[in-house]
This record gives C-alpha cells, structure tokens and sequence, in this order.
C-alpha cells in the first residue's frame, strides 16, 4: 500500500511539474510581448494591476492554441495573445474589432484574423447597456475564447448572445475565460456601478448556456474597493476589485 501511495504520489508531482513547464514556454513568449514597443507606457504601466502573465495561466493558455478575444477593444490583451499563439496556434478577434484593425500591418500581427464582422453592438433609444446583433462566430473548435471586462456592458438579451456564440464556438473541453468588475450580489443598477457586474449572475447565466463552471481567481480581488464607486472614479480607478472566472464547454 505504501508502495502505491508513493507512486501516486511522485505521478502526480510529476505531472504537476510537466504542467507548469508547459506553461513556462508560453509565458516566455507573454514576457517578450508585454515588452514590445508596439505596445505604449500607459499600457505596459497596466501590467503590474492586471497580472497577464499569472491571469493566463489560470486560464491555462498554451501557445499552440487556437483562441478567441471578444470585443477586443482597443488591443490591451490583443497585443499580448496574438504574438504568443502567432507561431503555433491563431488568434481571431470578434465583435467590436475596428480598433485592432490596424494592428494586422505590424510586424507579428499579420495572422490575425477578425470574426463577425456583419455583428451589431448598439444601445437601444433610452438603454443603459448594448445589445447584441449576431448569429455566429464563424469559427468551431477553438480552445479557448476570452472576454476582458465587457461582460457588464450588455443587457441580458446581448450577454446570453454572447455566451451562446462562444460556446458554440469551442470545442468540448475548451474554457471560456472570463474577467469583469465585482457588483455587489443582487444590488440595483445604479450610475456608481454601472460598469461592475455580480459574480453570481454571471455565473448562472453562463452555466444556463451550456457551460460547467470550473474554477475562480482572487488574482484581482482588491479589498480596498468598497464597490460603492464607478470604476472610473479616481479612488479606484486602474484597481478595482475583478472577478475572475474559468468555464469549460462539456
């Protein structure tokens, strides 16, 4: 018994060990990217509150994977995804892409491709929040699809929209990765947290679309945000407290 014991042991070490070397390569390539000029100072003075390279390896990224970036934005995680999976794997960016547009003419950036571009994000007359328009992804299979801090932005019909899209994109067993600014559990919707989210709804509405949630990250807990304050407020501003959740497509 003794015997097995040991050897269970030392297997899952071993395992453990060949896990995190596997990473190690690809946060290597994470490393030289959050380096690169193409990237600006106020963005590489972001890295320190973000933590991309500890934020990714949650999420298990690999650089051989094929991986989608919804609404992209203005590029901050673009920049450093697509150069790490350029050589092995492929980085697709959906939804609200004109902004990495131009990225596809620098050096390292030319295998981007964008996904959904016939997809309408807007506000209805009066809304709070955007509104999907989109039926798909164009795109199956993939291994992993991320979405940093929109999830707030939509209304439930736009959220579900995109969840939906997503799972129909990965394939079974690849992880939808998702980041977004902590609300307070079932508190109205006021100006000071319109851009804040409750775990625990985004939690239900993802596992509603087909998702198995598997696991959270304290990485962006932040305990001197007292969630009474909009994001952009200058006492929390660039250190809000963030959930960090890790779905996987069954």
């Amino acid at each position: 018994m003794k015997k097995i014991i040991t050897t269970i042991l030392f297997t899952a070490l071993c395992s453990g060990a060949y896990a995190a070397n596997e990473f190690e390569n690809t946060a290597e390539k994470v490393k030289v990217a959050m380096q690169a000029e193409i990237r600006s100072d106020k963005e590489k003075d972001r890295d320190k509150n973000r933590m991309p390279i500890e934020t990714l390896d949650f999420f298990g990224l690999r650089d051989d994977m094929t991986i989608v970036e919804l609404i992209p934005g203005g590029g901050w995680y673009t920049k450093l995804l697509a150069p790490t999976v350029a050589e092995k794997g492929q980085y697709y960016g959906a939804l609200f892409t004109s902004r990495i547009k131009n990225l596809t003419k620098e050096t390292g950036f030319e295998k981007i491709k964008i996904l959904a571009e016939d997809s309408k994000i807007y506000k209805k007359e009066g809304a709070d929040f955007y509104t999907l328009e989109a039926s798909t992804l164009d795109v199956k299979n993939v291994d992993m699809v991320f979405t940093f801090r929109n999830y707030h932005n939509f209304d439930e019909q736009g959220r579900r929209k995109m969840n939906d899209m997503a799972f129909d994109a990965l394939k079974p067993g690849g992880i939808y990765a998702v980041v977004d600014h902590t609300r307070r559990h079932m508190e109205q919707h006021t100006p000071a947290n319109n851009r804040r989210f409750d775990p625990v709804l985004a939690i239900k509405e993802i596992q509603e679309a087909g998702f198995e949630f598997v696991d959270f990250s304290d990485l962006h807990f932040r305990e001197d945000d007292e969630l009474e304050y909009e994001v952009g407020a200058r006492s929390v501003t660039g250190n809000t407290d963030r959930w960090t959740l890790k779905f996987r497509k069954p």
